[in-house]
């Protein structure tokens, strides 16, 4: 079995998310082929195809959203992502089990749900959000009116057991609006097929491998994926430490010296949120200072394939600025090409901005 280095991982997790070199297909192609796009918040899909798109304008996802092609919703690991509505509908099914199990287990909510018929409170919020969608607040308090519960306990209990999509303006670009749910099924007119793990695990590999099951496990929140990889036809190989990694027969690996560009991650990027093992691409000590306490995850100065610090955009005044903050130095060329990279960000996503400026710190 071959022995596939760190750098090798790194490289071809970097064709895979179309990262070595700026792709020229649509926001939809993108978004399909990237088996779907981290959504905490309203923006980050929108800078991750900015950093793997040639001409990617915001509309171009903003439309996909309003014309209900992509969505958004909770769906592997607990957490918003946006995808295209069929991925939407074939994974809510293998995920389901997750927030299953989140009804019996959540400390804030589990105690009030405990002796609820919770087909018949989904059966209620389901009618009620058929009408038209409702943000959390508006959901609960309605099926408060019938169950003497709390309206957030209410509200989590349809949450986990419908399939609930965030519906526009929410996270139209230029655009605020609150948080408003609706049936997937219902928002984009086609049944929830039965649940297929199989498809979730070749999508993920398509997408991030070659990777170990551990891997497609901390991506997809679920567990027992092992037993499904086994019964699947799947290229094996062998990583640094030893661990068993998969992948589709189909597939090759780069070659590990294949140049890796100066890039800017945007922030919640799932390059580095999608394995087990992340440092195929950040080491430990930098995630530490990536990820912050309360979970935001910070765009990323991405420097030979590895994270080598951040970025952010700011307002002040009447100005926008992007700040880059590397945790080591940089070779000059990289931080040029960096600085460069920065100047269009800001362009892009500040059009309107009297000024724009870049400033790199010193590494601390």
């Amino acid at each position: 079995m071959e022995t596939l280095s760190r750098r090798a991982l790194n490289r071809a997790t970097l064709e895979r998310q179309l990262l070595l070199r700026r792709a020229k297909m649509s926001a939809f192609d993108a978004v399909e082929h990237l088996a779907g796009l981290q959504a905490q918040a309203p923006f980050p899909p929108y800078f991750a195809l900015w950093s793997r798109l040639h001409g990617f304008r915001p509309a171009d996802l903003a439309d996909l959203l309003e014309s209900r092609q992509v969505v958004r919703i909770a769906l592997m690991r607990g957490t918003v992502h946006l995808v295209t509505a069929a991925d939407a509908l074939a994974w809510r099914p293998v995920v389901q089990v997750l927030y299953e199990r989140d009804l019996k287990t959540n400390t804030q909510h589990a105690p009030a749900l405990a002796g609820l018929d919770h087909a018949a409170v989904a059966s209620a919020a389901r009618e009620l959000l058929s009408r038209s969608p409702l943000s959390s607040t508006a959901l609960g308090a309605a099926l408060a009116e019938k169950w003497d519960v709390p309206a957030a306990s209410l509200t989590h209990l349809a949450r986990a057991r419908l399939p609930l999509v965030q519906t526009p303006p929410r996270a139209i670009w230029g655009k605020a609006g609150q948080t408003t749910y609706a049936c997937l099924d219902e928002w984009v007119g086609e049944p929830l097929p039965p649940p297929s793990p199989a498809s979730l695990i070749a999508r993920y590999l398509r997408a991030f491998g070659p990777a170990s099951v551990a891997d497609v496990q901390a991506w997809a929140g679920i567990t027992r994926l092992g037993e499904v990889a086994a019964s699947m036809d799947l290229k094996r190989y062998r990583d640094p430490d030893g661990r068993e990694l998969l992948d589709l027969p189909e597939l090759t690996v780069p070659d590990e010296d294949v140049p890796a560009p100066p890039r800017l991650l945007g922030p919640f990027d799932q390059m580095i949120l999608s394995f087990a093992d992340r440092t195929r691409v950040i080491s430990d000590a930098y995630r530490k200072r990536v990820i912050t306490q309360n979970g935001l995850v910070k765009g990323t100065l991405l420097v030979g394939g590895q994270v080598r610090g951040f970025w952010e955009l700011r307002k002040e005044r009447k100005a926008a600025v992007v700040e880059l903050s590397p945790f080591e130095k940089l070779p000059k060329r990289d931080l040029g090409a960096l600085e460069s990279a920065a100047g269009r960000l800001v362009e892009w996503a500040e059009p309107a901005a009297e000024t724009r400026e870049v400033r790199i710190l010193a590494p601390e």
